[in-house]
């Protein structure tokens, strides 16, 4: 295993599709939800403890090699919003070409196969990992900082924040994503005994009211 796969996998410039989607940021945004670093941080608080906690408990399931349809389902089911389930596919069927250009897998092709519209970008994630010789903690942590580095570096362009103040954000939550990554890899190592319902379905309402929402704007800057 090289450690290294996992700098590669949560890089920003990963060919992954992530650059443009907000992660929720741009409808907080335009609510006055997010109006600078404070703000911000509490955003990206909230979204690391319920849809980072979900995202990374799949993404740990599937390194451990958990079946990923039961997963895909698993995440359907915790996600209400219908936009962001198809942001979560189109998200998912991105990160699926490139892992597999990348890490070529029979696992990756067989599941590419069987959901050609794309799986839920958790479980893409958690297979990549496992594909790059990586563990279920890797895939915790790669799923818990993409759920709050997306919303900070979109909010740049949002708001022109200074990035020192978004990137200051990201450090005092990095505490809080360890426990959330411990969190994530116990919740998958259980799925073993007793199945999805073993995972975390903590909620955000308000993030998926939002994503209804921003889904009709007829200009937006994010896809999410």
């Amino acid at each position: 295993m090289s450690r290294a796969a996992l700098l590669v996998l949560a890089d920003g410039r990963f060919p992954a599709g992530g650059h443009a989607h907000s992660g929720g940021a741009e409808a907080a945004v335009k609510a006055g939800r997010i109006t600078a670093g404070a703000s911000l941080e509490s955003f990206c608080r909230g979204r690391l403890h319920t849809a980072g906690l979900v995202a990374a408990s799949l993404a740990a399931a599937a390194a451990l090699g958990a079946d990923p349809v039961e997963l895909d389902a698993a995440a359907d089911a915790r996600t209400p919003s219908p936009a962001l389930r198809l942001a979560a596919r189109k998200l998912g069927r991105q990160l699926m070409r490139a892992a597999r250009a990348t890490w070529p897998s029979g696992e990756l092709d067989a599941v590419a196969r069987e959901f050609p519209k794309g799986v839920h970008q958790p479980v893409v994630l958690g297979l990549a990992a496992r594909a790059a010789g990586l563990g279920a903690e890797d895939a915790a942590y790669c799923a818990a900082y993409e759920s709050v580095s997306g919303p900070a570096s979109a909010t740049v362009r949002l708001l022109s924040l200074d990035p020192f103040d978004a990137t200051r954000v990201l450090a005092r939550l990095a505490p809080e994503m360890d426990r959330v990554a411990d969190r994530a890899v116990e919740a998958a190592g259980a799925v073993v005994d007793a199945g999805v319902d073993a995972l975390p379905a903590a909620s955000a309402p308000l993030l998926e009211i939002s994503a209804e929402l921003h889904a009709a704007w007829g200009v937006r800057l994010f896809a999410s």
